[in-house]
């Protein structure tokens, strides 16, 4: 399963593949023009993948875009709009990959977790982002 969120003017804030997605061959969940690529990959015993190199070529990244593989455990991924204004709340846990794209996202770890991030670098340190209080639940 795929789940898209989408703040109220459309724009896609993250993408969730959860951990029983099941596809055969190559499935990209994100558009071409993502600055971060995100594909789901099923392939059988015995398939070849051509050795290959990357080719240098230019890009422009203006914004960072993450992706979290959960490794174990469950936590709560709060989204907010551009303008830190909080909007739903996801659960992500063991085996679920998230692809944070746009807006504002905070996390409460629900369960012990062990997880990876990766995104585009270099890092930028505190320049990359502005933290804001998180929305109050109650």
């Amino acid at each position: 399963m795929i789940n898209t969120i989408k703040d109220q003017n459309n724009n896609v804030l993250a993408i969730i593949v959860k951990a029983n997605y099941d596809k055969p061959g190559i499935s990209f969940v994100t558009p071409d023009d993502y600055s971060q690529q995100l594909a789901y990959m099923h392939h059988p015993a015995g398939h070849v993948i051509l050795p290959h190199v990357h080719n240098e070529v230019k890009r422009e990244v203006l914004y960072t875009k993450e992706v979290l593989i959960i490794k174990k455990g469950k936590l709560r991924c709060d989204f907010y709009s551009n303008d830190k204004k909080y909007l739903e709340s996801q659960i992500i846990e063991t085996g679920d990959v998230i692809l944070l794209v746009s807006g504002g996202h905070g996390f409460e770890c629900l369960e012990e977790t062990e997880m990876f991030e990766v995104k585009q670098g270099p890092y930028a340190g505190e320049n990359d982002k502005v933290r804001f209080e998180p929305h109050k639940f109650d």
